[in-house]
C-alpha cells in the first residue's frame, strides 16, 4: 500500500489542460466559462504558462466602483485575457509531493495550479478533486494509475 505521504503530483494531475492565449477577448473566454466545467486556464504563449485567468478574474472586471458605476459592457467584453490574468502565480513540478500541495491549497485558497515540467513546460494541472481522490485511494489501500 502507498500512503498519500509518498504520492506526488505525476500520478494525480491531469495532463490533457486546455489553454487560452493571451489575446483571447472576455467575451469568448465567458463563453469558455459557460461551454465547459473550468474555473482556471493556464494562458500559454509559445509553450510557456505565463499566467492564469480563472471566472473570478473575469467577473471581477464588471465591478462596480466609485470611478466606474456603470462599466461598460460592451467594452469590457472586448479586453483580452492579458488585461485580467494573473501572472504571477503558484505552480508544481511533476515530482512535487501531493502533502505539498495540500497544503499549498489549502493556505492560499487554491482550486488547482498548473503542473511544469523541468524544461518549464506545462505538463499538466493539479486540482482540489485530485488530490480528494488520492486521498482516497489511499485510505481505501489502492494504488494510482496516472491520468
Amino acid at each position: 500500500m502507498e500512503s498519500f505521504i509518498e504520492q506526488v503530483v505525476a500520478n494525480h494531475m491531469t495532463r490533457k489542460v486546455k489553454t487560452v492565449a493571451r489575446d483571447l477577448t472576455l467575451r469568448e473566454l465567458g463563453d469558455l466559462f459557460e461551454r465547459e466545467d473550468f474555473n482556471t486556464y493556464p494562458v500559454e504563449e509559445n509553450g510557456q504558462v505565463v499566467g492564469l485567468v480563472s471566472k473570478f478574474d473575469h467577473l471581477a472586471c464588471f465591478v462596480f466602483t466609485p470611478a466606474r458605476m456603470m462599466p461598460r459592457y460592451d467594452e469590457l467584453m472586448g479586453r483580452t485575457v492579458a488585461d485580467v490574468m494573473t501572472s504571477e502565480f503558484i505552480y508544481v513540478g511533476t515530482d512535487t509531493r501531493l502533502t505539498r500541495v495540500l497544503q499549498l491549497m489549502v493556505d492560499h485558497r487554491i482550486r488547482s495550479m498548473p503542473v511544469i515540467d523541468g524544461d518549464q513546460r506545462l505538463a499538466g494541472i493539479i486540482s482540489r478533486e485530485d488530490v480528494m481522490r488520492a486521498l482516497q485511494r489511499c485510505s481505501r489501500g489502492r494504488a494510482s494509475l496516472p491520468r
